[in-house]
């Protein structure tokens, strides 16, 4: 029996603090008819001093637990797609699994810049495919606002931070997801990239004065890039199912620029109601930009059972990927019921648990290396 990837469960977390244009004209030398006119955003979302890529992840991760009915321990494997891990090592997806309390699932993050959610999505479709997975979280999660230059405004205006999340699970039933694409062109790295911090240029003095730590872009070839290869790769996954653009109920693309999102839908001749678009609200979270996008679709009731659905990015690397999925799960009830509730305070509990957990694991490892002789 064919084993497809379902999508069970949805979420996403977005920060409180709002960074308008107006406020932003305030900072560098821009106008908000610029910023419109160029990107399409009137406003993005920045992290709080307290709120990290990890601390963002988990809470979207609860929220898509919480929509599948599923319990962390049920997790296989979680994947955290990031360019802004909270450090080099640990991945980040290993934070998320020690909060969640995620006792039975491997962890690893995923770096493929913008791309990097739907390249999470593809992976834990086929490895759910190749039956050596069964449930599976991945996360898109980024604090962008850490990195970015606010002295720039070809980078500062466009960028912002959130996190989003979907769980997909092994089921033999019609579905799922239908194909996948994955691509990149190395040639292109240097369009989009953060120079410092690696071991080409380690953290000194002299990349700290030289900005070597701030996000660098050169917007005018990442823009063609994009037109020519979002269409593209949204007409090759969907020949990989056997389908065409025709068959298509929804466009979920990468939240970058609203000019990028509006010449792909021309090029595949697709009407507004058919492609979602919140980059207006949101900017660009780059690698949390889909989930998000996603999250906001069902919500607003843009999704019914059986819609054909196709999410399609493109990012730092150069990388691009698309999935197409057939929506299989029913939307959830509005009103929850008493059973669900009960459920909710259950997993509030399990939470506590894992941290209660944590800080035991922690101190008997701390007792366990007292007797040992360095």
């Amino acid at each position: 029996m064919t084993t497809n990837a379902h999508l069970v469960g949805w979420g996403r977390y977005i920060p409180e603090r709002v960074l308008t244009n107006d406020e932003l004209t305030q900072m560098v030398d821009t106008s908000e008819e610029w910023i419109r006119a160029r990107t399409g955003i009137a406003e993005r979302r920045i992290a709080s001093d307290g709120e990290t890529t990890a601390s963002m992840s988990i809470q979207a991760a609860r929220r898509a637990l919480e929509v599948a009915n599923l319990d962390p321990s049920q997790l296989d494997l979680i994947i955290v797609a990031t360019a802004t891990p909270d450090y080099m090592f640990p991945a980040t997806a290993c934070l998320v699994q020690d909060a969640l309390g995620a006792t039975h699932a491997g962890a690893f993050d995923l770096a493929a810049g913008c791309t990097g959610f739907v390249y999470g999505l593809n992976v834990a479709a086929n490895l759910i495919a190749a039956g050596a997975h069964e449930t599976v979280l991945i996360v898109g999660a980024e604090t962008l606002s850490r990195i970015v230059d606010w002295h720039d405004r070809g980078t500062c205006i466009l960028f912002s931070d959130g996190a989003g999340a979907v769980i997909l699970q092994a089921n033999g039933a019609d579905g799922g997801v239908l194909s996948t694409l994955v691509g990149s062109d190395g040639s292109g790295g240097e369009l989009l990239c953060l120079p410092g911090g690696g071991s080409r240029h380690p953290a000194s003095h002299r990349t700290v004065a030289e900005g070597l730590h701030y996000l660098r872009m050169k917007g005018r070839e990442v823009f063609r890039f994009a037109v020519r290869t979002m269409p593209n790769a949204t007409r090759q996954v969907l020949k990989r199912a056997g389908l065409s653009v025709a068959d298509l109920d929804l466009l979920i693309p990468h939240q970058a620029n609203q000019r990028i999102t509006d010449a792909s839908a021309k090029s595949l001749g697709l009407p507004p109601e058919a492609i979602i678009s919140n980059v207006e609200w949101y900017g660009n979270n780059s690698a949390a930009s889909i989930p998000i996008a996603l999250c906001e679709a069902v919500e607003e009731g843009r999704i019914q059972q059986d819609d054909l659905l196709v999410l399609v990015g493109f990012g730092a690397g150069l990388t691009w990927a698309a999935t197409a999925l057939r929506w299989s799960k029913p939307l959830p009830l509005v009103e929850p019921s008493p059973r669900k509730r009960i459920w909710t305070f259950g997993q509030k509990l399990r939470y506590r648990y894992a941290t209660l957990r944590s800080l035991v694991r922690r101190f008997l490892r701390w007792l366990l290396s007292l007797g040992v002789k360095e």
